[in-house]
C-alpha cells in the first residue's frame, strides 16, 4: 500500500524547493533572457520592461542560488560593470523553460502560431518527450504515479 501524500512533508518536494528560487514574479523571464544571451543589466531592463530594483533582487536570488554567475566588464571610458551568465545549474533549467514554452504554444499561442522556435545547432526544431526508463514515450493521456522517494519525510 502506498503512503498517502497528505502524510508527507511537502517542504521536501523538489518542485517546492526549486520554486523558492523561481517562484517570484519575473524570475523565470529573467532566466529565459539570460539563457537567450541577454547578459547585461540595462539590456535586461530594456528587453523585459522590468523595474531596476526588481531586477536587482531577482538577479541576486539567482546568483545566491547558484543559477547565475557574474563577470566584470568595462566599456572604454566607463566604470566596471557586471554581466550575468547562467551557470551549469542554470543551464539545466533550459529543459524546464522549453517545456513551459511548449505548453504555452499548445494552449496559449495566438492564431499566427508560436512566437519563437527553439532550434538545435543542426537547424532542427527542439522538442521534448517524456520517456520512462524502459524507453516508452509517454503522452498526456498515459497514467503515471508519483511515489515517495528516499528523501521523503512524514509531516
Amino acid at each position: 500500500m502506498s503512503t498517502p501524500w497528505r502524510t508527507l512533508d511537502s517542504g521536501t518536494c523538489s518542485i517546492a524547493r526549486t520554486m523558492t528560487v523561481l517562484g517570484e514574479p519575473w524570475t523565470v523571464l529573467v532566466l529565459r533572457d539570460l539563457l537567450n544571451g541577454v547578459s547585461r543589466f540595462d539590456d535586461l531592463v530594456d528587453h523585459l520592461g522590468i523595474a531596476r530594483n526588481v531586477l536587482t533582487r531577482r538577479l541576486a536570488t539567482l546568483v545566491d542560488a547558484g543559477f547565475v554567475e557574474t563577470r566584470e566588464y568595462r566599456e572604454p571610458g566607463r566604470r566596471a560593470r557586471r554581466e550575468y551568465r547562467p551557470t551549469a545549474t542554470g543551464r539545466d533549467l533550459r529543459t524546464v523553460l522549453i517545456a513551459l514554452m511548449a505548453f504555452g504554444d499548445r494552449h496559449h499561442a495566438g492564431p499566427e502560431g508560436p512566437p519563437a522556435v527553439v532550434r538545435h545547432e543542426c537547424g532542427a526544431a527542439v522538442g521534448l518527450q517524456e520517456v520512462c526508463e524502459d524507453g516508452h514515450v509517454l503522452t498526456p493521456a498515459d497514467r503515471v504515479r508519483t511515489e515517495p522517494g528516499p528523501g521523503a519525510r512524514l509531516r
